[in-house]
C-alpha cells in the first residue's frame, strides 16, 4: 500500500483515503472456489494493489505451524498441531511444563530462525528494499505471540500464571533470555529502516484479558518497553496488535510506546474505541469475524463498515481497517465486505 497515504493516516495529516487491508487466510484456497477469489481480488484494486493473478487452482505454501496431519516442533521445542491446512495450530506440547527441564534448555539462535522456522535476514532486507523502491509501506515485526504467548507455549498457560503469582525466580530468567532473543529481530529490522515495526500477540479473551493488568505491568510491560524503544527512537512507527478484549490493558500498551493500536471492533466495542482513541491515536480496526460478517446479511455487512467509519474516522485521519477472511464466511458477505471497504475508504 502507498507509504505516504498510510503515514498521513497514522499522523493525522489528511490521507487521500482510509488505508484498507483485506487478508485471505491460506485455508480459504481449499474452502472457496479459486477462480471466484481471484476474480474478487482482480476487481478490488484498492484492497489488492499489487495483485498479479496466479494460475488456478492456487495452492499456498502452508506455514510450518499450519499443516494438517503434520505436528511440528518449533525452534523452542513447542509442539504445534492444527486440524486444517492453513489454520495456525495450537501448542499441545510445552517443553518447560516442568521447571526441571530448564537446566538443559537453550534459546534458539535468532540469527537463523524466528522461533518457528528459519529466516534469511539478507533476503528479508532485499524484499524490504524492493518494496521501498516501489513506494510501498514497509513492515518489520516479531513473530505473533512473541512474549506472553511464547511464555505460555513454553510453560503452559496455567503454569505461567501460577509462576507469576508465586514470583518464580526462574521465570524472570526465562523472560530476560526471551527478551534478548526478540531484541535481535528488532535490531535487524531497525537497521533495515522499515516504516513500521509490528509487535503482535493476543492478550485478550472474549471478555477481559488473559492476564491481569497488575501481572501484565509487572512481567510483560518491561519487555514490551525494551523491545519498542529502539524502533521508537529511530522514528520507526510502533504498531501493537492483539485479539480479544484488551480494554483493561490498553493504557499499559500505549505507555510502552505504541503509536498504532490494532484491536478488534465488536469485542472491545466501537463506542469505547472511539471514546479512547478517536482523534488521539491511530486505530487499525480489526473488523468482526464472529457475528455480522459470518451470520448477517450483505446489507448488515455494508452497514457495519459504514457505521465504523463514521464512528472512528476524522477529516484528518487516524483510522485504518483490516479484515481477515477465514473459511465459513458466506460468499455473498465476502463480496459485500470488499465492496464496502472500497466504498467507504473515501
Amino acid at each position: 500500500m502507498d507509504a505516504q497515504n498510510i503515514r498521513r493516516a497514522i499522523f493525522f495529516e489528511k490521507p487521500d483515503h482510509i488505508p484498507m487491508t483485506f487478508s485471505i487466510n491460506d485455508a480459504c484456497w481449499h474452502h472457496y472456489p479459486n477462480d471466484w477469489l481471484l476474480d474478487l481480488m482482480s476487481a478490488h484494486r484498492l484492497l489488492f494493489p499489487d495483485f498479479e493473478r496466479p494460475e488456478a487452482p492456487y495452492t499456498p505454501a502452508y506455514g510450518l505451524v499450519a499443516r494438517k496431519d503434520a505436528p511440528y516442533a518449533d525452534n523452542f521445542g513447542c509442539l504445534w498441531k492444527t486440524t486444517d491446512d492453513g489454520i495456525t495450530g495450537t501448542v499441545v506440547g510445552h517443553p518447560l511444563a516442568d521447571w526441571s527441564a530448564y537446566a538443559g534448555f537453550r534459546m534458539p539462535d535468532p540469527a537463523v530462525c524466528t522461533g518457528i522456522g528459519p529466516i534469511d535476514w539478507d533476503a528479508k532486507a532485499e524484499q524490504i528494499n524492493e518494496a521501498r523502491a516501489r513506494g510501498r509501506f514497509t513492515h518489520g515485526g516479531l513473530y505473533h505471540g512473541h512474549t506472553f504467548l511464547r511464555l505460555s507455549d513454553l510453560r503452559g498457560y496455567q503454569n505461567l500464571l501460577f509462576d507469576m503469582m508465586d514470583e518464580e525466580p526462574l521465570l524472570s530468567d526465562l523472560i530476560e533470555k526471551l527478551g534478548r532473543f526478540n531484541a535481535y529481530a528488532v535490531e535487524r529490522y531497525c537497521r533495515m529502516g522499515v516504516d513500521m515495526m509490528c509487535y503482535p500477540e493476543d492478550l485478550g479473551m472474549q471478555a477481559g484479558p488473559m492476564i491481569s493488568p497488575a501481572l501484565f505491568r509487572k512481567y510483560i510491560m518491561p519487555s514490551y518497553e525494551r523491545l519498542m524503544k529502539p524502533a521508537f527512537d529511530k522514528g520507526i512507527i510502533v504498531q501493537v496488535h492483539s485479539d480479544g478484549d484488551i480494554r483493561q490493558l490498553v493504557d499499559g500498551i500505549v505507555e510502552c510506546g505504541a503509536q498504532v493500536i490494532n484491536l478488534q471492533d465488536l469485542v472491545n466495542g466501537i463506542d469505547w474505541i472511539a471514546h479512547r482513541f478517536k482523534g488521539k491515536m491511530c486505530v487499525e480496526l480489526d473488523i468482526d469475524r464472529q457475528h455480522i460478517t459470518v451470520g448477517g446479511t450483505p446489507d448488515q455487512v455494508d452497514r457495519l463498515i459504514r457505521d465504523e467509519v463514521r464512528a472512528l474516522s476524522t477529516p484528518h485521519g487516524g483510522l485504518m481497517m483490516i479484515y481477515g477472511l477465514y473459511p465459513g464466511t458466506p460468499m455473498q458477505n465476502v463480496e459485500a465486505l470488499m465492496d464496502a471497504m472500497e466504498k467507504y475508504a473515501g
